[in-house]
């Protein structure tokens, strides 16, 4: 098996990205929204970058940085925190990696394109997550992200936990 590789999305990759999510979704229940249009779900309004993760030339995670929406929560709970007023915050969204592709450092890879690129570009990055999704929130953990706070998601008229998170020297 040869390494991961992490490299900015292709409009080629959407396909094999929303393959590797169908996965995930069925495997873990993430994402709760977006699977009846995978595609769309992958390229939201707000998308600055994506990249997505390789292990033997086919894609089996994705990750994506998007421009905080207006009333956003994680980056109305980071601007408070800083008293940043209406500063411009990044946001880590769409991320995933397939179970079969887990253990081999693609998250944490995806993780390190995102940071870097919002570092470059002198974003804060945050991210929102939800509370079950414990995996997850502990790969945050252990790559030094920073809990800001906890928030409320709601879809399809149920809610659920989520918790909030400030990258590394942000």
């Amino acid at each position: 098996m040869s390494g991961v590789v992490v490299r900015p999305r292709e409009g080629a990759d959407l396909g094999a990205a929303a393959a590797v999510l169908a996965g995930v979704h069925e495997s873990d229940g993430y994402p709760v929204e977006g699977v009846a249009d995978p595609e769309a779900w992958l390229s939201p309004d707000g998308l600055i970058a994506a990249w997505v993760a390789e292990l033997d030339g086919r894609v089996v995670g994705h990750v994506a940085v998007n421009l905080a929406r207006p009333g956003e929560d994680v980056a109305r709970l980071w601007r408070e925190s800083r008293g940043a007023g209406d500063a411009e915050v990044a946001v880590l969204a769409r991320f995933f990696v397939g179970r079969d592709a887990r253990g081999a450092s693609a998250g944490a890879r995806l993780m390190g394109a995102a940071e870097g690129y919002a570092r470059a570009h002198g974003l804060p990055l945050v991210l929102e997550v939800l509370s079950k999704d414990a995996a997850a929130v502990r790969l945050y953990e252990r790559l030094g992200w920073r809990r800001i706070g906890e928030v409320r998601h709601f879809f399809a008229g149920r809610h659920f936990d989520a918790l909030c998170f400030v990258a590394p020297g942000a």
